[in-house]
């Protein structure tokens, strides 16, 4: 083989492995890839959603709250079981550190929350000191119904009879009951199956 051959091929091999080298990805960008899958594969389906929080209107995914337990109820502010802000707030407060979380969803559905979304948040928090998460007022039953309720409806065979109904939601993404607006925070079975998803200290 001339020189000049040996020389054509030295140089077509080198670039050939230049090549090669260049369309293999790092493993780190390969990694990095895969993370968005594996987080959106641990939120079971029903947080996946995203509401516009109370006070501030930015958008809060409830992702976030995947592997809590999760209670979901809707609320109104001219309402005879409004007290009961009172008692969530202190439920969020006692079970947090447990992997309990409170979400409140201020709705006009019955007529009995007319203000605006400032004008709710300022009264939950001057009137009740409430902390836990809560979000714009919307809609919480029929064909206006937000994302969330429409699957707790779904799920549950129920929707909300009244200001104050409740859902909860195990660990798992599950609806473990729902319940009406007469029973209270502090009632006997919720307390009881709300100890036993979040399970011993």
């Amino acid at each position: 083989m001339s020189p000049s051959a040996h020389l054509l091929l030295s140089a077509t091999g080198a670039l050939a492995l230049t090549v090669a080298a260049l369309s293999t990805p790092p493993a780190r960008a390969q990694g990095a890839a895969a993370a968005p899958a594996t987080e959106a594969a641990a939120c079971p389906p029903i947080l996946q959603y995203t509401f516009a929080r109370l006070q501030d209107e930015k958008p809060q995914p409830l992702c976030q709250y995947a592997g809590k337990v999760v209670l979901v109820v809707n609320t109104a502010s001219y309402c005879g079981f409004t007290p009961q802000y009172k008692g969530l707030e202190e439920l969020d407060r006692k079970y947090r550190s447990r992997g309990l979380v409170v979400l409140g969803f201020p709705s006009n559905d019955f007529s009995q929350e007319s203000g605006s979304n400032k004008e709710i948040a300022d009264f939950c928090e001057s009137t009740f000191g409430v902390k836990f998460p809560m979000f714009v007022k919307s809609s919480v039953r029929g064909t206006e119904a937000n994302p969330l309720f429409k699957q707790l409806a779904a799920q549950s065979g129920t929707t909300p009879k009244w200001n104050f109904y409740k859902y909860l939601i195990g660990r798992d993404g599950k609806i473990v009951a729902s319940y009406s607006s007469v029973t209270t925070p502090t009632s006997g079975k919720f307390v009881a199956d709300l100890e036993k998803q979040l399970g011993s200290d």
